[in-house]
């Protein structure tokens, strides 16, 4: 893996890093991340990765852009009303780095059809707006070995996690959130959402997302972020394996 003269210079300011520095460009960009959701989390998510240097870009999103999103999903603009998010946001990644390879997916996650649509990935990123799809999701990439990297959000505060749950030490998503996807209190249209927020915890699920690909610093697998932008206050928190949990326990049962 070589950087033409066009990626030194635009990731000189990596490169000059010492825990990351060339060794880690090049692992980048031949890393493969899948953002599912293309929304206040996936927005982020996207710019940063492809401004980055990621090698492969898959985006998954069903929804098309409503005027309701623009104060938090800033890779869209007014122009782009009612069309596709998977689309325009693979749009504005080629627009903001040509070396990146984007594969756009207009589709609602489902069971039957999500361990192809992580194939091959070296990383997930969920920033989806339902609890059933993040337990596909996170199910999925329990089963394919793929670090889950999980974004949540709601009025001011948020809440970040990376799971790697077939590790004898570390608990998956399953661990942390249990099994009920019927729950309440998720949506942004319900309760609301204050637009940097949602750059705030996109942003930290890109930064996670490139040290899943090309470790640098501490790992962040096993704990949980907690953002309180009311108090601007932070907490993480270790999160124990569940020796009983249906995923990844002793005895899994999913």
């Amino acid at each position: 893996m070589t950087l033409s003269d066009d990626e030194l210079s635009r990731y000189a300011r990596h490169i000059v890093l010492r825990e990351f520095g060339g060794d880690g460009q090049k692992r980048l960009k031949g890393g493969h991340a899948v953002v599912i959701g293309a929304g206040g989390i996936g927005s982020p998510v996207v710019q940063y990765l492809a401004a980055s240097g990621i090698g492969r870009l898959t985006i998954v999103d069903d929804d098309r852009i409503d005027t309701s999103n623009l104060q938090r999903q800033t890779i869209y603009t007014t122009q782009d009303v009612g069309l596709p998010k998977a689309q325009t946001a693979a749009t504005a990644a080629r627009r903001i780095n040509p070396h990146v390879a984007v594969t756009p997916i207009v589709a609602r996650v489902s069971a039957d059809q999500v361990a192809a649509l992580i194939d091959g990935a070296h990383v997930v990123v969920d920033g989806c707006d339902n609890f059933a799809t993040r337990l596909v999701v996170a199910d999925a990439a329990l089963a394919a070995h793929i670090p889950l990297v999980s974004a949540a959000i709601g009025q001011f505060e948020g809440q970040l996690g990376v799971f790697r749950g077939w590790e004898a030490d570390k608990p998956c998503y399953r661990c942390f959130v249990g099994a009920d996807p019927d729950r309440a209190g998720v949506s942004c249209a319900e309760d609301g959402v204050l637009g940097p927020v949602t750059g705030i915890l996109g942003s930290l699920a890109a930064l996670e997302a490139i040290r899943c690909i090309a470790p640098f610093g501490d790992d962040a697998a096993g704990k949980l972020l907690l953002a309180d932008l009311l108090a601007l206050r932070f907490r993480t928190l270790r999160l124990p394996k569940d020796p009983g949990c249906p995923a990844c326990g002793l005895i899994p049962r999913i």
